[in-house]
């Protein structure tokens, strides 16, 4: 096939106005960005941090929470098709039209161990789990959040399928707290419980599938004010309350137990959010390149504006091609003609130079029509071409042959669908609708992330519309006695462990792997019971803990508390401590090996100080022989290291440099 380096209008090049519209906004990369970069846009943030509870049942049934099964490991299947409701006030949510828009059959996938009539919206709620609720509210005073008197359960609607009943039952349980962050203080606004989703299996063309283990089990939201204003505040943000969560041991840790979603906007935007986040470190280069996205958005605004006078009446035009009349031969389209697709024709009147306008590294303003035709007109990638491809699918020719079809100008722009008939309408609506956008600059939308930092468009941003009352739940009097009660069981602040850890010198690269594990309770236990030195219990845990947890596999799941089992044993045996570096490696690999086996299994042989300290008159004297240096550190050093398999264990390394030293 000709690849042409040229689109429809020979003086055009698209990677030529990529590159050129990426230099307009002054779009950085994440490595190179400064707080001028971020001021200069009014990058602005918010978090959502999602974080399941680690309770035995789920929220509002007696199912039990944290019971997962395989994707094909299902009892029986329930077929739905959603439909938007009117909210208190007389309006439909623009989510709940969108999502009804795609006309999507959605399949759950049951497994009778984790589901029951309740999730299937057959049985009205059981009453809130108590233990749910209990760890949610110390979390909110850990959040030093204002629990409110009255718990009042609603209703919030999702019709992508991700819920059967079509709506999530939630409630607030605390408003108006606040983290400390290491420059600055963050506002929280509010905290609740909630049911979390099914899982996600397909979504392929105009059927969803869902497996319902997950849904139903205990959530809870933490929602900040907007006060982030770089990429590395709102990690440390995110950080912070998910440290704080996990600091209760009343959460569950693990791929997707913890959820973000971002909220970015730019000077001039809007809020859009980017949802469930899973990984924190993946969160300031999605920050920074929807910020940027929005901000090359409002330079599409004002190109257009500028060209299109009359902009609220502009429209595409659009007809129908026939393949044998044009040079198609790209397999997208010509598979679709197989499926009795039609090929559509699209005239975009002054939008040159639009299609291939920077947005995020890699994407342009057509990816933003591309994404909406997969997720509203439910047409699987790649679903169209268009004349201003960064890599040309098709021919020049094709494109010049449709300007002369539509009698278009060299300012116009031109697209290429092929559809079922029954989605061409949708199609259509979908690409006018989001083009005349452009006209507004940045929509109020969620975008879904991925691991090299850029986002698709995932469905219109919910409004308020979808909120309300659950006339299943009663309202849950929360008495000042009980709340009191729960206030003096609290763990100590992430921010006071912070300090805790400083103060022990334990560096801070270990800190991380500590709070996301909530290893400071065991690293403070074997200090005060143990009396171990801080920085080597720190460091053990934080560094050699963390490598062998990389390196190595456990036969079962590894109970982190068994290395305070470990320390004692030595301790009691009045062993040196350096010895627990050796024996980690196979007790991690097996831990239910008693710790008698691992020293004889690592060839631990109990010596006496002065059986080790009298070997050193005869290194030394070999070491004479030897003259490897004159240099007196070099001489202590090999001595050192030829009694160090025996030492480990029996002595320690700095009493046996003193007596190396002193000889």
């Amino acid at each position: 096939m000709k690849k042409n380096k040229l689109s429809a209008t020979t003086d055009f090049d698209p990677k030529q106005n990529y590159n050129q519209t990426q230099k307009e906004i002054g779009y950085v990369k994440r490595k190179e960005a400064k707080q001028s970069d971020y001021d200069r846009i009014g990058f602005m943030s918010g978090l959502e941090v999602h974080q399941q509870l680690k309770t035995k049942e789920k929220l509002f049934c007696h199912c039990p929470a944290g019971v997962f099964h395989n994707n094909n490991d299902f009892d029986a299947e329930v077929i739905r098709h959603m439909r938007p409701t009117l909210s208190e006030l007389g309006e439909y949510d623009g989510t709940a039209l969108m999502e009804y828009k795609t006309r999507k059959e959605i399949v759950y996938r049951l497994n009778n161990k984790t589901a029951c009539t309740y999730e299937i919206d057959d049985t009205p709620p059981f009453k809130i789990d108590k233990e749910a609720l209990e760890y949610a509210l110390e979390i909110s005073l850990l959040c030093k959040l204002n629990i409110v008197g009255e718990v009042h359960i609603t209703r919030k609607q999702y019709l992508d399928g991700s819920i059967p009943t079509g709506f999530q039952r939630t409630a607030i349980l605390g408003v108006e707290g606040e983290i400390p962050l290491k420059n600055k203080k963050v506002r929280l606004i509010q905290l609740s419980i909630e049911e979390d989703s099914c899982r996600e299996i397909s979504d392929i063309r105009h059927q969803r599938v869902y497996k319902t283990d997950r849904l139903g089990m205990p959530l809870i939201e933490t929602v900040t004010y907007p006060e982030m204003f770089n990429p590395d505040e709102l990690k440390e943000a995110a950080e912070y309350i998910r440290f704080l969560n996990r600091s209760t041991g009343k959460v569950r840790i693990g791929s997707g137990a913890g959820r973000e979603d971002v909220n970015v906007s730019c000077k001039g935007g809007t809020r859009v959010e980017i949802k469930g986040v899973s990984y924190n470190k993946l969160i300031p280069e999605l920050s920074h390149n929807e910020a940027f996205r929005q901000w090359a958005l409002l330079n599409i605004r004002k190109k257009l504006k500028a060209r299109v006078k009359d902009y609220k009446n502009w429209t595409i035009k659009h007809k129908e091609i026939d393949y044998r009349d044009y040079d198609l031969k790209y397999e997208p389209i010509t598979d679709g003609l197989i499926d009795k697709y039609r090929i559509i024709a699209i005239n975009l009147p002054q939008f040159k130079g639009i299609l291939s306008h920077f947005t995020q590294p890699q994407k342009i303003f057509a990816n933003e029509i591309s994404d909406r035709l997969k997720v509203i007109a439910c047409l699987e990638k790649p679903n169209m071409v268009h004349s201003e491809d960064l890599e040309p699918k098709i021919i020049e020719s094709n494109f010049t042959k449709i300007k002369e079809l539509f009698n278009a100008s060299d300012e116009d722009a031109q697209m290429i669908i092929w559809a079922p008939d029954e989605d061409i309408e949708t199609a259509l609506e979908t690409i006018e609708e989001r083009c005349k956008m452009a006209f507004e600059g940045v929509p109020k939308e969620t975008r879904k992330s991925f691991a090299d930092g850029t986002t698709i468009f995932e469905r219109v941003l919910p409004g308020a519309d979808r909120m309300y009352p659950d006339t299943d739940s009663a309202p849950i009097p929360l008495e000042d006695k009980y709340i009191t009660k729960l206030s003096k069981n609290l763990p100590s602040d992430v921010i006071d462990r912070y300090k805790q850890l400083k103060k022990w010198n334990i560096p801070e690269d270990t800190f991380t792997y500590i709070f996301r594990n909530n290893l400071y309770p065991l690293i403070e236990k074997i200090i005060k019971e143990l009396k171990l030195e801080p920085k080597f219990v720190g460091t053990f845990i934080g560094h050699r803990l963390k490598f062998i947890e990389g390196h190595y596999t456990s036969s079962n799941t590894f109970d982190y508390q068994l290395i305070f089992d470990m320390f004692k044993y030595i301790v009691d045996k009045k062993l040196e401590i350096q010895l627990s570096k050796k024996m980690l490696p196979l007790f991690y690999q097996h831990p239910n090996m008693d710790f008698d086996s691992i020293l004889t299994s690592i060839n631990f042989k109990p010596i006496s100080k002065d059986e080790i300290l009298s070997k050193i008159p005869f290194l030394k004297q070999k070491y004479a022989e030897i003259k490897i240096s004159n240099n007196g550190d070099v001489a202590k050093h090999w001595i050192m290291g030829e009694l160090q398999k025996t030492a480990i264990g029996n002595i320690s390394p700095q009493e046996l440099m003193k007596t190396i030293e002193k000889n």
